[in-house]
């Protein structure tokens, strides 16, 4: 009994583990933990500082700054300094020419959209507004101005400094984790594809090419049509978590090649998201077979057995190349590089096999070659995009283009200050 209530515990502690691991990574739960410390303590900093009884701009100014990136609370709070600064000179500016009435708080609303617009605070457009209406709307407008000023200094102050004292954690994990989980998807995407070529659901109706059971149901193919299409929504999860990770990178002192990181998790990216448009289109073009088939099968048995070799194949080869960019290690990389180099060679072969069996079937069938064609073009598009080589020539288009950008900004810089040199 007592080794039997030992283990229990350590299974307890194991899986308490785990759950705090996955709370630890969940930018939701970061996000809260963070923006609550430092709102409380930028309310903190401001009653020491502010001639306001409660100083609630300050906390609230936090809140809004602190963001689950560094870079992104740096813009925040460029931002949104940026919008209560000019809309307490907006109030001001108006307080001096005119009072509250109705028409001057729709010209100061108007006009505080407009310059929000020129001075490009972004999500903050309103922020003026806002701060130009609760400046206009006091007594003392000069007092209350600069309070909200200084409130909100000390919110963005806080929440910057806090996020340099407690670094953000980097996301690409976060990211990685989603990019393999999307090949997973079209992975079973494509499972599912091939054991309905071998074992359809439902029965095939007598085929011209004999009486043998095959694959073939409208209902079916288009359902795996309606699949493919929902890989767009998957793709956009992906993308808004790389964003997030891209983010995470940038400005942060614990990253040393952030560049390299971004560009190689987006450029995988985009590999499988026009990986996941061809197999829509793959899925449209089995589709369309099986309509003009009439609920006939679609293709003889052996051509079914070996295109879906084909398909286990490159779903294969889909997760395999997701680990490669994800991967951290060289090893681990060395390792998944040498695992799709396998199963690109075994993918292809498998689709020369299939070629040719398929040829055979348009000689007596010449009314389906061009829905032939195409199903073969689009398994040759998804391994070429798979393919080291070609991802290797696009990592260097993608370094070469950051490369060129990144000299422009350095020239354009020293060129303004050559001129402000000239000037002085």
């Amino acid at each position: 009994m007592p080794h039997r209530s030992v283990s229990l515990a350590s299974l307890r502690r194991g899986r308490l583990w785990q759950w705090w691991e996955r709370q630890r990574r969940d930018p939701f739960v970061v996000q809260t933990l963070r923006s609550t410390a430092a709102a409380t303590i930028s309310y903190v900093v401001a009653l020491q500082l502010s001639s306001e009884a409660a100083p609630l701009t300050a906390p609230l100014t936090a809140l809004l700054v602190v963001q689950v990136t560094l870079y992104s609370t740096l813009v925040t709070s460029l931002r949104r300094v940026n919008s209560v600064v000019v809309g307490v000179l907006i109030a001001i500016a108006f307080s001096v020419l005119v009072g509250l009435t109705w028409w001057s708080l729709a010209l100061v609303i108007f006009a505080a959209l407009v310059v929000g617009r020129f001075v490009r605070v972004e999500e903050f457009v309103a922020e003026v507004a806002i701060s130009a209406m609760l400046v206009l709307g006091v007594t003392q407008v000069a007092d209350t101005a600069w309070d909200r000023v200084l409130e909100t200094l000390i919110g963005a102050i806080v929440g910057m400094v806090f996020n340099m004292v407690l670094v953000p954690p980097v996301w690409v994990d976060t990211a990685g984790d989603s990019i393999v989980d999307l090949a997973r998807r079209m992975r079973q995407l494509l499972l599912g594809l091939g054991e309905e070529l071998t074992d359809p659901a439902v029965p095939a109706e007598p085929d011209p090419f004999g009486d043998f059971d095959g694959p073939s149901s409208v209902d079916l193919a288009a359902a795996r049509l309606y699949e493919a299409r929902r890989l767009d929504n998957d793709v956009a999860d992906v993308d808004a978590a790389l964003r997030q990770a891209e983010d995470s990178l940038r400005l942060n002192p614990r990253v040393k090649e952030g560049l390299l990181h971004r560009i190689v998790l987006r450029t995988g990216l985009d590999t499988l998201e026009i990986s996941a448009v061809v197999l829509r289109v793959l899925t449209r073009t089995l589709t369309d077979l099986a309509r003009e088939r009439d609920g006939a099968v679609l293709f003889r048995p052996e051509t079914s057995h070996t295109l879906q070799e084909v398909v286990r194949h490159l779903g294969d080869t889909l997760v395999s190349f997701a680990v490669l960019v994800t991967s951290h290690s060289s090893s681990g990389a060395e390792t998944a590089e040498n695992r799709l180099a396998e199963q690109l060679e075994a993918a292809r072969e498998a689709r020369d096999r299939v070629a040719g069996m398929l040829r055979s079937e348009a000689v007596d069938d010449p009314g389906r070659w061009q829905l032939y064609g195409a199903l073969l073009a689009e398994i040759d598009r998804v391994l070429n995009e798979l393919d080291p080589g070609h991802r290797g020539r696009r990592l260097m288009e993608e370094l070469d283009r950051h490369t060129r950008l990144r000299e422009e900004r350095r020239r354009k810089v020293a060129s303004l200050a050559g001129r402000a040199r000239r000037s002085s």
